[in-house]
């Protein structure tokens, strides 16, 4: 049976070793196992020689297929394959945009979002005024019953503020799911049977759709999902599984996990949460990515004044190009940042100081002190000049 991995309405074949470079670990600082949700303590049966060893998968998926096989004796991650059997194949869907907002500022291309890889992305550029917008229109082949769709999202990327979905049914749109905010990566709504989907989304930062998973019912249901990796005698194992993020990790060369030879098939195995789980956050403000209104800059605050969906720190209220948090004039366009004074105020906006006074904070002090000496030198002159004027001549001077 062919090896398929079904994401959206798309199946793409795998049959790849996932090695990750050998780049040093980048994970904020956290373990690699922290970006995991859950994970599987393996028992690996008695072996006597280096065994290729498959272990069964029936939990569900809502982030990405990002995977990591920790031998916990050793502490060093392994290779492995992943991959998937289906029954039936589910129904081809193409994806485009709807009109005018078809966003000139996409990158990648739009099938990048039904190509069963979450490490390519489609990506949608913001406006520089208020926030983006941008409808998706999915057409299937012939009518399909959903209840509900995923969008992964790129790593570090936050939320769309919100979403809409409407099914064309009979010619004309309906609404099934209305504008409402997004809480979540996956999004319900009663099973409704159309060709054409459109979906809305408002977003407030660049918004990276990595793949469309759409809750299609009756097809796509799974024979096998397995992963399967190279076990040592008398070495336990956890599988760490459903990752919010990718993160680099150093593995070992890859053998062929690919032939069924030899295998031992595991008998299911129960999924745990991983306690080290921890949300991802790259800029450490305590507002996890996915509901970050500025990913990039801390703002633990949060505070969006006009609304955009964009945080005050990673706004651009000018429109010089210079984002408020390292804008020494956020207020008015000043693209150069001219400081003549270099007191962190923009020439454009720094008008109520004397700039040289303002960077030589000791020179009205020295001028005062200046004026204040040449005043007693002044006045001790005049003094000495009266004081000759009243001395009575000696005997024998003329007057």
């Amino acid at each position: 049976m062919k090896k398929i991995i079904a994401i959206g309405a798309i199946i793409a074949t795998i049959g790849f070793t996932l090695t990750l470079s050998a780049a040093e670990v980048l994970n904020q600082g956290l373990p690699v196992t922290s970006a995991f949700q859950q994970y599987k303590q393996i028992v690996v049966p008695a072996i006597k020689v280096p065994t290729v060893v498959e272990v069964p998968f029936s939990e569900t998926f809502f982030n990405r297929f990002d995977f990591a096989v920790l031998d916990v004796g050793t502490n060093a991650f392994q290779p492995y394959l992943f991959s998937e059997n289906v029954r039936q194949a589910r129904t081809p869907v193409s994806v485009g945009l709807v009109g005018s907002e078809a966003n000139s500022g996409l990158l990648g291309g739009l099938l990048r979002m039904l190509d069963g890889d979450t490490r390519t992305f489609s990506e949608f550029s913001l406006p520089e005024n208020g926030q983006g917008q941008v409808r998706l229109v999915l057409t299937a082949q012939k009518p399909v019953a959903l209840s509900g769709m995923s969008f992964f999202l790129d790593q570090y990327v936050a939320l769309p503020t919100s979403v809409e979905v409407r099914a064309r049914v009979s010619g004309k749109e309906q609404i099934v799911l209305a504008r409402s905010t997004m809480q979540s990566t996956h999004v319900v709504f009663p099973k409704t049977t159309a060709t054409e989907w459109i979906v809305s989304f408002s977003y407030g930062q660049l918004l990276r759709i990595t793949e469309i998973a759409l809750d299609e019912a009756g097809v796509g249901m799974t024979n096998a999902r397995t992963l399967r990796f190279l076990a040592q005698p008398d070495h336990s194992y956890r599988v760490y599984f459903d990752a919010d993020r990718s993160v680099p990790m150093r593995v070992g060369e890859a053998g062929n996990l690919s032939s069924d030879v030899g295998v031992k098939r595991l008998a299911p195995v129960s999924a745990q949460p991983n306690s080290d789980y921890t949300l991802a956050d790259t800029d450490k403000d305590g507002v996890p990515d996915m509901r970050d209104n500025c990913t990039s800059v801390a703002n633990p605050d949060q505070v969006d004044v006009d609304g955009n969906g964009r945080g005050d720190v990673c706004d651009d209220f000018d429109k010089d190009g210079v984002m408020n948090n390292t804008d020494n004039c956020p207020n008015n366009p000043n693209r150069y940042q001219e400081d003549v004074d270099g007191d962190k105020i923009g020439d454009v906006c720094d008008g109520v100081e004397s700039r040289v006074t303002e960077k030589y904070a000791w020179l009205p002090w020295a001028g005062m002190g200046f004026a204040g000496l040449v005043l007693i030198v002044l006045f001790a002159i005049t003094a000495r000049s009266m004081m000759k004027k009243d001395v009575p001549p000696a005997p024998g001077q003329q007057m």
